[in-house]
């Protein structure tokens, strides 16, 4: 391998050190000029040569911390406002924003939520534009599904929630099965007596053009009464079904199975709906409970992670479920404390009169030689070999006046039946020791702290009249002295003052409490014995300090109602629940004006009616036999047309009004009969 010459390799080695010199001036400058457009409120631009630097300088830590940090607080400002445009429902903007976001960040998963969101949004406006269109069209129950489709994914759209209140007060029924309210909805007069049930829901299918299935366990030769004027086909089915322990299953848009109400049956046709709940407010383990109390369902599953619930049962419970569900996922109430503590503190201090000496001390002057006193120099001690101490006398006149207030004016903000806290002061140190027994034992220290100040503890109670009860504990405490034991552990007095209560205030009220005062009246002498005694003139053989304190404590408190609980409408918070045993959904109960039929609606073909027993003398009962069942004429009220008299003949069809006035009950072209089942006599 020949070697490179020296010179070649220096040639290069400066030709790749100045490569790099270059390099990193021109990511410099890049770096600059990104600094510069970020200033100048164009991050992308910024952005861009941030990431040219980097390009030029990979290794460079402060490039790529400003690219990072620029990209962020650019990307959290066009997320704020863009989620302000979607609340605000200017979707154009808010999709503008987030997609900005995502060119500079393409995994920023909040700007992806953000894209979602306007999606659904628009999906939703257009849903509640068809339940507009279907309302306006007086098809109230299509409106009723898709608002409620609304308002089960986003429960805070409240232009859907307003309409669907408007939907509710116009509709006079409520909904029925899907593809079948058309039918359920005709108005229908009928009247059987102990008749086949076959037979009556072959008049029903008639009038309503519903298809009726039965089970092979169906006893359709049982006998039927049923008696029903202006009422609707809904209600004609809902009481057969009750009256004669069967049940029906929806098969399609006019099709029903009717099958007998046992529990075999139930298990093999009832069909289950899977519903999940997205609880804002309520606690999932409390909804739950409250699901299983009273709807008995016992396939429920609480996810407290994602505070949802899963609920799987029949079609009328899941209804019920949602309504119950309404009524307890509703944001808690929330009130302002506003609290305003003061502290008054007074001092007075008097000093007044003559502090003597207490003591005289003497001593020798001098010593033998000079340095150490002996004790033969004590036997010639005389006045004027001994000393005395100095001698003071102070007057004292002195008078101190000192106040103080302590202002506390905190502002919080609590949830209903919660605890609130306020602490303004120290935590002061206990120390405590404690020796294991034992020749080898060892001493260990632990510390714990006691509160040392002014602690407020508050819980509101608030109830729908606006009017807030709060419980009140208020503690005063203050270091009093301290005290050390033999071991060298230190111990504190402290003194305390306490006040309990419970208030209850409307919103805005003010409550001032106070009275908890404290006074402390000190009073220390030193006198001379005897002189000190004198009155009045005892002041000038002795000293006196005065030492008044007066402490109070004033605490005033005003509940501000952020939110109530809001009282629910009387249509949501009393409801059918069904029977029992079966959560079947009672037809409209409100009485019902006669509706005529539409004009050119085709006739319904005629029915036979069962013969009747023969005529018997007035005041004797008749015979049992089959009633007929009377279809309002186009235009005229159901009960305007008469029904077959009693003693009609056998074989004559039931009535069935034309275009026109009433007649009788033969018709001039009745339609050909169906033979009637045989019929005892009657007795």
């Amino acid at each position: 391998m020949a070697r490179i010459p020296h010179r070649m390799f220096k040639t290069t080695a400066m030709a790749a050190l100045v490569a790099l010199a270059l390099a990193g001036c021109a990511g410099e400058m890049a770096y600059r000029e990104g600094r510069t457009l970020v200033e100048q409120n164009n991050p992308e631009a910024g952005l861009a040569k941030f990431q040219e630097a980097i390009s030029k300088d990979p290794n460079n830590a402060q490039f790529r911390s400003a690219y990072l940090l620029t990209r962020d607080r650019a990307a959290v400002r066009y997320l704020e406002q863009a989620d302000r445009d979607l609340a605000d429902g200017r979707r154009a903007p808010a999709l503008q924003g987030y997609q900005r976001v995502l060119a500079m960040d393409p995994v920023n998963e909040r700007a992806r939520a953000g894209l979602r969101a306007v999606e659904s949004a628009e999906r939703l406006e257009k849903m509640v534009a068809s339940a507009a269109e279907l309302a306006a069209k007086k098809d109230y129950d299509g409106a009723k599904q898709k608002l409620g489709a609304v308002l089960a994914e986003k429960p805070s759209y409240e232009a859907a929630r307003l309409m669907l209140r408007d939907v509710n007060e116009k509709s006079a029924q409520p909904t029925a099965e899907s593809g079948l309210s058309k039918a359920f909805k005709q108005p229908i007069t009928i009247e059987f007596r102990d008749a086949p049930l076959k037979q009556v829901f072959e008049i029903i299918a008639r009038r309503s053009g519903l298809n009726f299935v039965f089970d092979k366990d169906v006893k359709t030769d049982q006998k039927a009464s049923i008696f029903l004027k202006n009422s609707t086909v809904e209600a004609a089915v809902y009481y057969l079904l009750m009256t004669n322990q069967l049940e029906q299953q929806v098969l399609d848009g006019n099709t029903i199975l009717i099958y007998p109400n046992v529990a075999a049956k139930l298990k093999e046709y009832q069909e289950m709906v899977v519903k999940t709940f997205f609880l804002a407010n309520a606690e999932a383990k409390s909804v739950a409970n409250t699901l299983k109390t009273i709807l008995k369902s016992r396939d429920v599953v609480v996810d407290e992670k994602l505070n949802l619930l899963i609920v799987r049962d029949n079609a009328e419970a899941i209804r019920l479920a949602e309504r119950l569900v309404a009524l307890q996922d509703v944001a808690e109430p929330e009130v302002m404390l506003e609290v305003e503590i003061l502290e008054v503190k007074r001092t007075r201090l008097m000093e007044l009169g003559v502090a003597w000496p207490t003591t005289v001390t003497f001593g020798p002057l001098i010593s033998s030689g000079g340095t150490v006193l002996t004790v033969n120099d004590l036997n010639h001690l005389n006045q004027r070999s001994i000393g005395v101490s100095a001698l003071n006398v102070t007057a004292k006149v002195n008078k101190t006046d000192g106040d103080s207030n302590l202002l506390a004016n905190p502002r919080i903000r609590v949830r209903n039946k919660e605890k609130a806290k306020i602490l303004i002061g120290d935590k002061v140190p206990v120390i405590t020791t404690t020796i294991s027994p034992g020749t080898g034992g060892f001493a260990s220290e632990s510390v714990s702290y006691v509160d040392v100040g002014l602690t407020l503890n508050a819980e509101p109670t608030i109830y729908l009249n606006n009017e807030v009860a709060i419980r009140v504990a208020l503690e005063v405490s203050n270091l009093v002295s301290q005290v050390e034991t033999k071991s060298g552990t230190k111990a504190y007095q402290i003194g305390t003052r306490q006040a309990t209560t419970m208030l209850q205030l409307k919103d805005g009220e003010n409550q001032v409490l106070a009275g908890l005062i404290n006074n402390e009246d000190r009073s220390n002498g030193s006198k001379v014995p005897l002189f000190g005694d004198v009155p009045i003139l005892g002041r000038l053989f002795g000293s006196t300090t005065d030492d008044k304190q007066k402490t109070e404590i004033v605490l005033s408190i005003t509940p501000h109602l952020i939110r109530n609980v809001q009282r629910p409408e009387a249509s949501a918070a009393e409801f059918s629940a069904g029977t029992e045993g079966n959560f079947r959904r009672r037809p409209d109960p409100a009485v019902r004006t006669p509706v005529a039929l539409p004009l050119g609606a085709p006739s319904v073909p005629a029915a036979p009616v069962r013969p009747s027993a023969p005529q018997l003398p007035p005041g004797q009962p008749q015979g049992q036999g089959a009633q007929p069942v009377t279809v309002p004429a186009p235009g005229q009220p159901a009960d305007a047309v008469p029904a077959a008299p009693p003693s009609a003949p056998a074989g004559v069809p039931l009535s069935t009004s034309q275009p026109g006035p009433a007649t009788s009950v033969a018709q001039p072209e009745p339609a050909p009969p169906i033979p009637a089942p045989p019929q005892p006599p009657a007795k």
